[in-house]
């Protein structure tokens, strides 16, 4: 089964826009389907490919780039003997796929992309931790997009509703709620996505299987045990915190605050000891980082605070396995109790991260707001998400509150609407009821946070 990802659209721009000028990376977790999507690319747009694969440590190939980098005529030469693909001046695309295994290559991507010979797309994850850029020069001949797990709509496509997201798209627009039944379909694809995630084995596996979620979870498990050895990988020095961190994801999310609480990690510790901590996990894009805005007036990246962070997972469907034991998903009747939209136990932890990911998926990076009354010794003004336009001229941020139930108050989007009026574009509560505007405030289900 080929699923359709829309990061085929901008390696067609890229393709298109820089006629070899620029290499492209494309970072993603792992087991996201960076390879796959380069490759089938590479059937599709070239006359012909050759995939590099230095996750396999093949010795030969290491030693053509180590030897001949000064010779490309004959490192080329190797190369298509050593795969037995002819290459085309300007029509052929060489991929080195996760290229972090062997920061050789990358290094020389400088040199390969001044040759003009071919194109060339890498893929990796981890791309930025430091032993993956020791001694090399990174070069400047590379343009970065990020690939993430299945959004919404394409989980969706994959079920075959591709007329249903053409109809939430226009209802949106239009600022209308969908018709009843539609909405009840909509909300049951949604609650499949929350349950199955965006991880492609996983979906390939659900819908081939007549949507089993069971054999979707098998997928998951393994993919969560591969991120675990990858974890056991790295440095001694702060393997121990970033596991403790990735094993507590679940447990951080359940509290109503949502945030970590450093001393609860380990008695007398603080944020900073866990900086490296977090670059790895969002490095790696196991997580979706969502720092405090504790004045965003200005803008929301020059006020974020480090210290107060929520941390989820990059995948609600990983969280949902790393979160619950196979036994547990059966007895509890959980996947029964989201299908039906009554799960009690850490509902809001699986819908706010189900938005985060949505919101990642859209390109936005995570920020939240919280005050703190002093008189009253309690924070007494939250905002789950904000979300901003980006302008430095006409700057304009989006608050966001997300309620699992239909019943809530807007107590504290009311309070902060009134204190930042002035740079407050829309405002917006995600909820599993339909479309609705009330009090100036737009309340949309969850599966239109697509269109944010």
């Amino acid at each position: 089964m080929i699923l359709k990802r829309k990061i085929y659209k901008k390696l067609l721009e890229w393709k298109n826009e820089s006629h070899g000028r620029k290499a492209l990376m494309v970072e993603g977790a792992r087991r996201i389907g960076k390879s796959t999507i380069c490759e089938e690319f590479g059937k599709n747009e070239y006359e012909s490919y050759i995939m590099i694969d230095f996750a396999k440590k093949d010795r030969e190939v290491e030693m053509y780039f180590d030897r001949y980098l000064n010779d490309l005529d004959t490192l080329f030469m190797l190369l298509q003997a050593h795969f037995g693909i002819k290459l085309t001046e300007r029509k052929s695309l060489i991929i080195f796929d996760e290229v972090q295994m062997f920061p050789q290559a990358r290094a020389a991507i400088k040199y390969l992309v001044a040759d003009g010979r071919y194109d060339y797309i890498e893929t990796g994850s981890l791309i930025s931790i430091k032993e993956n850029v020791k001694d090399i020069v990174i070069p400047s001949e590379e343009r970065h997009i990020n690939m993430y797990p299945l959004d919404f709509e394409e989980f969706a496509i994959a079920l075959g509703e591709e007329l249903l997201v053409k109809y939430i798209k226009e209802c949106f627009e239009k600022k209308e709620p969908l018709e009843r039944s539609m909405h009840n379909q909509a909300m049951l694809v949604f609650h499949q996505y929350m349950l199955v995630g965006g991880m492609p084995m996983p979906v390939v596996s659900f819908v081939e299987n007549k949507k089993d979620f069971t054999e979707a979870d098998k997928e998951k498990r393994d993919i969560l045990k591969l991120y675990r050895e990858d974890i056991m990988k790295i440095k001694a020095q702060y393997r121990s915190k970033v596991l403790s961190i990735y094993d507590q994801i679940p447990g951080f999310l359940s509290k109503h605050e949502k945030r970590v609480v450093f001393k609860q990690v380990q008695d007398g510790s603080c944020a900073e000891q866990y900086e490296e901590t977090f670059f790895w996990l969002s490095d790696s894009m196991i997580s979706n980082e969502c720092f405090l805005c504790n004045d965003p007036n200005v803008g929301l990246s020059l006020n974020e605070t480090r210290s107060y962070v929520k941390c989820y997972m990059g995948d609600t469907g990983l969280l949902l396995s790393h979160a619950f034991d196979e036994n547990e998903l059966l007895e509890d009747e959980v996947y029964k109790q989201i299908l039906s939209g009554k799960l009690q136990i850490n509902e809001g932890m699986l819908y706010e991260n189900v938005i985060a990911q949505m919101l990642v998926a859209n390109g936005h990076k995570l920020y939240f707001y919280s005050h703190y009354n002093e008189e009253k010794h309690r924070n007494d003004m939250e905002i789950d998400f904000l979300i901003s336009n980006n302008s430095k001229l006409k700057y304009k941020m989006f608050p966001i509150e997300v309620k699992s139930g239909k019943r809530y108050k807007t107590t504290s989007l009311n309070s902060f609407r009134q204190k930042y009026k002035e740079r407050i574009g829309e405002s917006y509560i995600i909820h599993p009821a339909n479309l609705i505007i009330k009090d100036g405030i737009i309340c949309i289900p969850p599966y239109m946070t697509m269109m944010l």
